[in-house]
């Protein structure tokens, strides 16, 4: 005859434990006048042929067809009947598990109209409280037939759907910046926390606190952004690229910076430069040829006529022209066209020179 458990619990949580099923080895031997003892911030919930049946709630429960009706129903037992029945019985930590480490992997994609390629790889990472909100819809989803489940074993999940309901809500807001994005994030840790719930409540979870540092625009090469993008805007790029290109300094191989702000985007200008020292060199050239463009705007609308044919230094050389070089560079960052990591590269470079200068 098979062993019956008369008593069953589960008191030993793990601090990342999320389903319990006792006994591990599987199904257990139970009959109506056992008892399940359930801990606070658990249900424990049977199981049998796969199906979710009844659940139990913190306290000292005596088996019985009045706190199993969907069991015995199914088992067929009499009211008074002591028939011992098989199946799984499964408890369910409803304890919120605090700091849960997540983070953009892959990035999101952020369309920015008119700036640079036209999109932007954001990156962040933070923390998030995570707990089970409906234990019987979450069962179903994720622990029948599993002797214990962590969060590790669906991290993976969670990841993924606070990455696409992220995605999903820039997208919708009409962010088009940063600026705009860090926005959003600002939103999310407060009152809009409730729009970041709707789709982890189709799983049976909830998101408690939500945290996030800044986003930041992430570099890659311009090859690389065929991993993020769809074809139309590769192609995109591409063209824009090309069109860089035949534009840019030709003794400098074309500049290409101008076509990715904020994302690396960049080609080797020869073997004499590193990829950094390249990059730097691109960045400053388009921040001074818009410069030129400008003064030669003021210069039309002063009455004065601009030179037929003017040609924008590679770099700057006067006090004048540096400090007009960092006030560009500081709008570019404002505005979120230029990553943090190039604008203090660049800056700290040119205010270097301006102290030289007497500047």
């Amino acid at each position: 005859m098979p062993r019956i458990i008369d008593v069953v619990d589960h008191t030993n949580v793990m601090d990342d434990e999320l389903v319990y099923r006792e006994p591990q080895g599987g199904s257990g031997d139970f009959r109506m006048g056992s008892q399940v003892i359930v801990q606070e911030s658990q249900v424990a919930i049977f199981v049998r042929q796969g199906q979710v049946l009844d659940a139990l709630g913190p306290g000292s429960h005596t088996l019985s067809t009045g706190n199993l009706p969907i069991l015995s129903g199914l088992i067929g037992l009499a009211t008074s009947g002591r028939t011992p029945f098989t199946a799984d019985l499964y408890f369910v930590n409803l304890k919120d598990l605090p700091q849960v480490p997540w983070g953009t992997n892959p990035p999101i994609v952020l369309e920015t109209p008119g700036k640079g390629v036209g999109v932007v790889l954001l990156i962040t990472h933070g923390v998030i409280d995570i707990g089970v909100d409906d234990p019987m819809r979450f069962m179903k989803q994720y622990a029948v037939g599993k002797p214990i489940l962590r969060l590790g074993d669906i991290r993976d999940r969670i990841q993924s759907m606070l990455l696409g309901e992220l995605a999903g809500l820039l997208s919708t807001s009409g962010a088009q910046s940063i600026m705009d994005a860090n926005r959003l994030l600002g939103d999310l840790e407060g009152a809009a926390l409730a729009r970041l719930n709707e789709q982890f409540a189709q799983i049976g979870m909830r998101i408690k606190a939500f945290e996030a540092k800044p986003f930041t625009a992430k570099d890659v090469p311009t090859d690389e952004l065929r991993n993020y993008v769809d074809i139309d805007t590769w192609e995109r790029i591409k063209r824009l690229d090309v069109a860089n290109a035949a534009a840019g300094n030709p003794g400098a191989g074309g500049s290409l910076a101008g076509a990715g702000v904020g994302l690396g985007v960049g080609q080797s200008l020869g073997a004499a430069m590193n990829p950094e020292q390249a990059a730097l060199q691109q960045q400053q050239q388009m921040m001074m040829n818009q410069m030129m463009m400008q003064m030669m705007q003021n210069n039309q609308q002063g009455g004065q006529q601009a030179p037929q044919q003017a040609a924008a230094p590679a770099v700057p050389q006067t006090a004048a022209e540096i400090r007009a070089y960092l006030d560009q560079l500081d709008m570019k960052l404002a505005s979120g066209e230029l990553s943090e990591s190039m604008y203090d590269k660049l800056s700290q470079k040119w205010e270097a020179r301006l102290k030289e200068l007497g500047g």
